[in-house]
């Protein structure tokens, strides 16, 4: 769910995690008093992306894979009108959002730029305290713990970095997609993971049909208005259409003019976007926040390409996949961390790299098209206007997504063994880039256009 996953999901996913410490402890139903303490650019940009409403929910135990979108804002307003919450969805205690979540802007801890604790008084005058970081991508990691490998299975091909990836190549000459799926069928059977992976592309193509038939103003105070819906009328020259394949039949009739499609493209990306800004089901791919550059690839190889078969969009996924496993673990997919260049810049090297190994490109070319998507996305950074995932956050999927198709084009038409740059070279290089970034750069709204732009509004 929209429309941050290091603001939102991750928020999400830790205050369940505190539930179920609860729960596990039968400290549940004796707690009478709960608060949250939200630091750093959680603070700073919390109400813009909704941290205060995903905690809430958390709290709740409401899964954001499965809530009901629609149903947000009404829980929201019943928790905050009666003042109490339903924790776990079990045990109700008092509860006031605006006393109980307190958001500590001056305050950052030492670990990650979004921290938060929750704190739970027991009736018994014990306390509970737990703190978590939301650490990009909506994964989350609490204070003190270790990460228990005990029960990690063993895998074919580990795989760390790029030089990883290609050695395992080299040595069995597999594809990416296939070394990716060997490492996947460790986990569980490749049917699962299979069915898996479509199921993440219905929600991906859902989610770009609904933004495309969706118009309005976005929520948050801005006035954004969506453009996706229009654009999507305007492309179909009045086509007709009842239901997403007659669509994409409308769409693909237009032909293959490279204005046509450019703007298709762009029309995908933006439909993502929008959904997310609206608090509508996206998928984190690597973010939130660069939710669309992924799709919209995807979605360009299937209309454009002939990639409409379940096994291309398998192959595009699994090697996407696997490019932005080795940016989190060289660098970072966090803004708060890294800037913009670590949630457009990555997912647009994970598309391109897709791109490329299904257009029939090497091993190496796949790698090279990572590279020099990341390469000029470098130094970019996340200012988003009054903390809301808008301005520039929804364009800036489009350019990500312009930049992949490019960066696959000049790879396959590239020669890798001649690149200057690696793609663990530029993975480094991203990671220097975003330690000697100023702070202000990185998802605080306190720099760049969250500041130049007059449309800036306060945030708390």
């Amino acid at each position: 769910m929209g429309p941050s996953s290091s603001h939102t999901l991750g928020p999400w996913r830790a205050a369940q995690r505190f539930i179920q410490t609860l729960s596990k402890n039968d400290k549940l139903n004796y707690v009478h008093a709960v608060k949250v303490l939200l630091y750093g650019s959680l603070a700073k940009t919390g109400k813009g992306h909704g941290t205060d409403i995903a905690v809430q929910l958390g709290l709740c135990n409401d899964d954001p894979v499965t809530f009901d979108v629609n149903a947000i804002h009404s829980k929201i307003a019943d928790i905050a009108s009666m003042k109490k919450i339903l924790l776990g969805g079990l045990h109700e205690v008092d509860f006031d959002p605006r006393e109980d979540i307190e958001f500590l802007i001056s305050e950052s801890l030492p670990y990650h730029p979004n921290a938060m604790t929750f704190l739970a008084d027991i009736s018994n005058g014990v306390s509970i305290a737990e703190t978590y970081y939301s650490i990009g991508g909506g994964f989350v990691k609490k204070e003190g713990e270790e990460e228990n490998v005990a029960g990690l299975v063993q895998l074919p091909f580990p795989i760390n970095n790029a030089d990883d990836l290609l050695h395992w190549c080299i040595k069995t000459g597999l594809s990416i997609h296939e070394l990716v799926m060997e490492n996947e069928n460790a986990w569980r059977p490749e049917k699962e993971t299979r069915d898996g992976i479509l199921n993440i592309w219905r929600v991906m193509k859902e989610c770009i049909y609904r933004g495309c038939c969706t118009a309005g103003i976005l929520p948050g105070g801005l006035g954004v208005k969506r453009r996706a819906a229009d654009l999507n009328k305007r492309l179909l020259t009045g086509k007709k259409y009842s239901d997403y394949d007659s669509w994409m039949l409308a769409v693909k009739s237009g032909g293959n003019d490279f204005k046509y499609i450019l703007d298709w493209v762009s029309c995908f990306a933006l439909a993502v976007n929008e959904e997310n800004a609206s608090f509508g089901r996206v998928v984190t791919a690597p973010t939130n926040g660069a939710a669309g550059v992924i799709p919209s690839v995807l979605m360009y190889y299937i209309l454009f390409c002939n990639g409409d078969s379940n096994d291309n969009i398998i192959h595009f996924l699994l090697t996407a996949s696997e490019m932005g496993s080795i940016f989190k673990k060289g660098a970072t997919i966090s803004a708060a961390m890294g800037g913009c260049q670590a949630e457009i810049g990555v997912s647009s090297a994970m598309a391109a790299a897709a791109l490329t190994e299904c257009m029939g490109g090497t091993q190496k070319q796949a790698m090279m098209a990572a590279e020099i998507a990341m390469e000029h996305h470098l130094g970019m950074t996340c200012d988003p206007i009054s903390g809301l995932v808008q301005i520039p956050c929804i364009e800036r999927n489009t350019m990500g997504a312009i930049k992949a198709i490019t960066a696959s084009q000049l790879a396959l038409l590239g020669t890798p063994d001649f690149a200057k740059v690696s793609l663990d070279g530029v993975i480094k290089t991203m990671w220097d880039t975003a330690r000697d970034m100023d702070t202000k750069y990185k998802e605080t709204a306190e720099g760049g256009l969250a500041v130049n732009v007059p449309l800036s509004l306060p945030e708390c």
